[in-house]
């Protein structure tokens, strides 16, 4: 069984998609799509953007997609279909669309609503992150239950990498102590404290756009980072998303949910690695790769 992966917010970069946008120009129309309802032009974005700008959440989250979008497509005019899909936040936008969800109109109409309403968050509550690695979830989670300040585990990426986010003070609080106890951690470049209870004004906000999108019962197994497996309820969808908003990003249970049902083949579209590297170093015995560019697209294994 095959699944695609989708990529998270941070794995943005200047000139990301551009060889494949430029080599199969069938695919036009996903950028277009995008920048009629961003209201900005998405190639300037994701090809000719400086790395401070590309990572503003209003720019970064609506670029991913995209790429990750395009990335998928283009494998698809090779022959590429997956089994089933799954991304890493944001990513998720991207697989509800690759899972037929969602038309490519509503998927920029909803990922424009949330990067505007957790920029918005994370400007009136200025939160911060950082990924622990070296210890388990479980005593990561023992500490920040702890803290003085606030700070809780809210990526759960892979069996030896946990992101917390919180307050500043909380993260500060909290990377001391894990510091002493010889973790490594390291502070993410972002200005909101994702998924925790400080974007619960962004998830309100969201909410009421997402309940006037149409979603569709999926065409392929689709895994949800809320559940941590796969989603079969699709009766509320808008709650749902909002939920995820505000609730930790359960990747390992994903995977290994995956796994347990036959998954085998992990293909990653979009720029970056890194949900390639996590499922390697959550699960043995599978093949896992990434697309994000002309030679990964052509050097893939994975068309019939």
């Amino acid at each position: 069984m095959t699944i695609s992966l989708f990529s998270g917010q941070g794995s943005q970069y200047p000139g990301m998609g551009r060889d494949i946008a430029d080599a199969v120009p069938e695919l036009d129309p996903i950028l277009d799509t995008g920048s009629d309802i961003l209201g900005k032009d998405l190639r300037a974005v994701c090809f000719d953007s400086q790395p401070e700008e590309l990572s503003r959440t209003i720019n970064s989250q609506p670029a991913i997609m995209a790429v990750s979008i395009l990335c998928l497509e283009a494998a698809r005019l090779r022959g590429f279909e997956p089994d089933g899909v799954a991304g890493h936040s944001l990513g998720e936008y991207a697989a509800m669309y690759a899972a037929e969800m969602i038309s490519l109109e509503d998927a920029f109409r909803l990922i424009k609503a949330r990067a505007e309403a957790m920029e918005k968050a994370a400007s009136a509550a200025p939160g911060a992150m950082a990924a622990v690695m070296k210890l388990s979830p479980r005593q990561i989670e023992e500490v920040c239950a702890g803290l003085k300040e606030y700070a809780v585990p809210v990526n759960y990426n892979s069996p030896a990498q946990t992101v917390i986010a919180g307050t500043p003070e909380g993260i500060a609080e909290a990377s001391e102590i894990f510091s002493n106890m010889k973790a490594r951690v390291v502070p993410l470049k972002v200005t909101g404290a994702f998924h925790s209870k400080l974007m619960q004004p962004a998830a309100d906000i969201f909410y009421e756009t997402a309940k006037t999108v149409r979603f569709n019962t999926p065409s392929k197994k689709y895994y949800s980072n809320v559940t941590g497996g796969e989603l079969t309820d699709f009766s509320d969808m808008p709650s749902l998303l909002a939920k995820h908003i505000v609730s930790p990003v359960r990747f390992v249970s994903e995977l290994e949910s995956m796994s347990a049902a036959g998954a085998d083949t992990f293909v990653e579209f979009g720029p970056g690695k890194t949900l390639t590297g996590l499922v390697k170093k959550t699960l043995t015995g599978v093949k896992a790769l990434n697309i994000e560019n002309l030679e990964t697209l052509e050097g893939a294994d994975i068309y019939e």
